[in-house]
């Protein structure tokens, strides 16, 4: 055994990253931003949701369950890929984002919470594209250049040509 290898078994192991289950969150932070929009623009109190709210909020938790993207799924209001239906979606999104601003007074750790979290989703979305933008331009330039040294003629030929021109 080289000393490596000792040095190596002195060393604490790595664990793997642990998966977190953003749903439980997700779904709280829904509720409680659908109540704060429900009682500030339906007339109901103490965060009973009116009949419509509560239909749009019974769909959101059905698809949040069968969301394709499990337990690492992402905020719902930052999601590429909305299952809800289009006019669910832009009803949800309005809502989400007329409650969002009362959740600051009412749950103000909670919306900071969120709004980091939707910051972070932001952050790894414009990294991904600028990922793969860059993979995408080098993809290009070596399909360039492929095509440029396939118009060059073999280094040999031109020579002899010339040779044969002169003579």
């Amino acid at each position: 055994m080289g000393i490596l290898d000792k040095v190596k078994s002195l060393l604490p192991k790595r664990k793997p990253p642990e998966l977190k289950n953003n749903a439980p969150k997700e779904k709280e932070n829904i509720r409680k931003t659908f109540a704060a929009h429900c009682n500030a623009n339906h007339d109901t109190k103490d965060g009973k949701l009116c009949a419509k709210c509560t239909a749009l909020l019974t769909t959101v938790m059905l698809k949040i369950n069968r969301c394709p993207y499990g337990i690492t799924k992402p905020i719902c209001d930052k999601c590429e890929t909305p299952c809800f239906g289009e006019d669910a979606t832009r009803e949800f999104l309005e809502i989400m984002k007329s409650g969002q601003k009362k959740m600051y007074f009412s749950h103000p750790i909670m919306a900071i919470k969120h709004k980091i979290a939707g910051m972070g989703a932001d952050y790894a979305k414009v990294q991904r594209d600028k990922k793969s933008t860059e993979k995408q331009k080098e993809q290009e330039e070596k399909i360039k250049a492929k095509i440029a040294g396939a118009m060059k003629s073999p280094k040999g030929s031109g020579k002899k040509s010339k040779k044969k021109k002169k003579k």
